[in-house]
This record gives structure tokens, sequence and C-alpha cells, in this order.
């Protein structure tokens, strides 16, 4: 008897990830051949397959999200062609858009993998992947430091304790005023244990964001790393942090075939609704990267205070739509000055009109 090989033939396999268990489907030839759930693990995967279709060709493919790019990387290792997508980019019908279950996702991510129709996400080294991490590890201290603070004047409101007014409403709290707050006293232990508790909160807070930008700016050093931020900073509104995050999330400025793909992946780019005759724009594209989006628009209002050019395009832009507005067109201009001296890795050029 032959010992059975599947030589020649292709496999399409769509996972749906969760962490307990794996919902896999296996297509080939246009047939589902089977859909079943399995163990979180790319090796059980591959002796599955290894052992049922010997000798095949096997694409896999599986949704962004928590498990993040450590399957791809084994199925590789293995052997295997993977890609990951992202969840917003799969062709869905109306009904599995309203009857989502694991094996409806598995079976539509193997079916538009056979029928070619998905497109891969970029996916960043290791290095890469945990430097972006790292960066945004700031972004996740930063809220909680701000929570605390809230959280400490609204106990100090509760008691009627007075803040002085120069540190009412100022976001960077000062070593003066944090003495001061050492030094308040309340009535009862139980509330000056709180008042303590919160203000340890605040310092260990504080000590670690200062662990993590030390950390960054060591990072920043590397001979691959070190010229783009330099070029980065020359920007107006572009500060380390903000040059780090451009970084961490682009990393590879050439992936995108043009600006346009860029402006794409930051989310200027409008919302474009077409039917027939019937066009119109509502507004900024909800898609974005929620990291990019807000640090551009807020170094463009400083770009528009420091380029005299910048400055000049602006005052035309307000006198035809509002200000908001303005300030997002200024933003994609913005980036676009952005990508132009990461590629070429030179300063920022003040006042250049085209």
């Amino acid at each position: 008897m032959n010992n059975l090989s599947f030589k020649n033939n292709t496999f399409f396999v769509g996972i749906d990830t969760h962490l307990k268990s794996w919902k896999i489907t296996i297509r080939n030839s246009g047939l589902e051949l089977k859909t079943f759930s399995m163990n979180p693990s790319p090796v059980e995967l591959f002796l599955h397959l290894s052992k049922h279709y010997p000798d095949g060709y096997f694409n896999i493919v599986y949704e962004a999200g928590f498990c993040g790019f450590w399957p791809l990387r084994k199925f590789k290792e293995l052997g295997f062609n993977c890609i990951v997508v992202n969840p917003a980019d799969i062709p869905s019908s109306n009904k599995e858009k309203v009857v989502k279950t694991d094996p409806t996702d598995s079976r539509k991510l193997a079916r538009e993998l056979e029928n070619n129709s998905l497109k891969p996400i970029y996916i960043p080294d290791v290095y890469a992947e945990q430097l972006r991490s790292l960066m945004r590890l700031r972004f996740q201290l930063v809220p909680n430091q701000t929570r605390i603070k809230n959280r400490i004047k609204m106990l100090l409101y509760n008691y009627g304790i007075i803040i002085p007014k120069e540190h009412l409403n100022n976001s960077r709290w000062s070593g003066f005023f944090i003495s001061w707050l050492h030094s308040v006293k309340l009535s009862c232990n139980t509330g000056q244990f709180t008042l303590n508790n919160l203000l340890l909160q605040l310092q260990q807070c504080r000590e670690h964001l200062n662990l993590v930008l030390h950390q960054l700016r060591d990072e920043a050093k590397d001979k691959s790393i070190e010229p783009i931020i330099n070029s980065l900073v020359s920007v107006p509104g572009i500060a380390f942090i903000t040059a780090m995050s451009l970084y961490t999330e682009i990393i590879d400025i050439k992936r995108f075939k043009s600006f346009d793909h860029l402006a794409s992946f930051v989310g200027l780019v409008p919302a474009l609704y077409s039917s027939g005759e019937t066009e119109y724009s509502r507004g900024i594209s909800f898609r974005h990267n929620i990291f990019l989006r807000p640090l551009i628009i807020e170094s463009a209002w400083t770009a528009i205070r420091k380029d005299p050019a910048i400055t000049l395009v602006y005052s035309q832009l307000i006198k035809q739509m509002s200000k908001q507005k303005a300030v997002i067109k200024i933003a994609k201009k913005l980036l676009s000055r952005i990508r132009h001296v990461w590629i070429q890795q030179e300063q920022y050029q003040f006042a250049l009109v085209a």
C-alpha cells in the first residue's frame, strides 16, 4: 500500500484564537474539510496537519489581537506560511456580522484566505515589537498618574482644604507642591492614611515613568534609531516622547508605498460616502492609530505657532472652514514633512512654502 501524500496540494487554515482554545477550519480545493477546536498551540496544529495531510502545503491566517505575533513566528519556524490580518478588513456577509461565533470566524478566515482576499498587516521584528510595548507602557502609566492626582484633589476638596491657586489647574506638579501635600494633616487617622496612600501611589507612578523614560532614552541611542529620532525632534511640536511614539508605531516608514497610505494609517484621511451621483465626506476617518493621531494634531498646533509657512497656510484655511477642520489639514501637511525628514534623515526646514 502506497503512503498517503498530499504533495502539490495547498490547504487553507483559518484560526480563531482565544486564550484557552483555538477554533480551526481547514479548506482545500474550494471545500471545507473540517472545523474543530484544539489547544492554543502551533506545534499541536503542525502535528495534526502533518499527520492527516502529509506533504501538503499550508497557508495559515489569524486575526491580530491579544495573542500578538508569536504564533506566526512559531508557524514560520515549523515551515508553514502564515499571515495576520486586521479584523476590520475581513470581507463578511451580513449573516456573519449578525451571527458571530467562533466557528463562523474561523470558516470566514479560511474561506477568504483561499479566495486571496486578505491583506496581511505589517509584522515588526521582535526587538521593534518589544520597544513598542515599552513605549505603550508609558502611555498606560500617564493616565494612571492623572487619575491618582485627581483622587488627591477630590479628597482635599471633600474636606475643605484649599489647594494653592498656582497648582489648581496645573497638570505638572512641582516638588514644592508635593512637599506641601505631604504637610497636609487631616483630622482623623483614616483620612490621613487615605491621603498618604494616594501620595505613595503617586510617588511610585512617577518613579515608574522615570524608569521607562530612561530606558527609552537608552534605546534611542541605538545606531539604527538615533539618526531618525534626531531628524524627528527637529520638527516643531515633536519632542522626544512624540518622536519615539512615531518610531515605535511606524518602525519602517518605507513600508508605506505612498504618503496617502501613511496618512490612512495615522487616520488623517476623510471617511467618504459615495453612491451613484451622491458623494460626501463624513468627516475624519474613525479608523486611526490611537497613539499617533492625537500626537500629530497636538504637534500641528505648535507648528502653526512656530513655522511661518504653516502659520500662513493656517490663516488662509480658517477663512474657508472651522479651526478644528483647518488643524486637521495642517496635521496632514506636517505628517508629510515628518515623512520627508525621516526618509532623508535631515533637519526640518522652517518657512518652507513648497
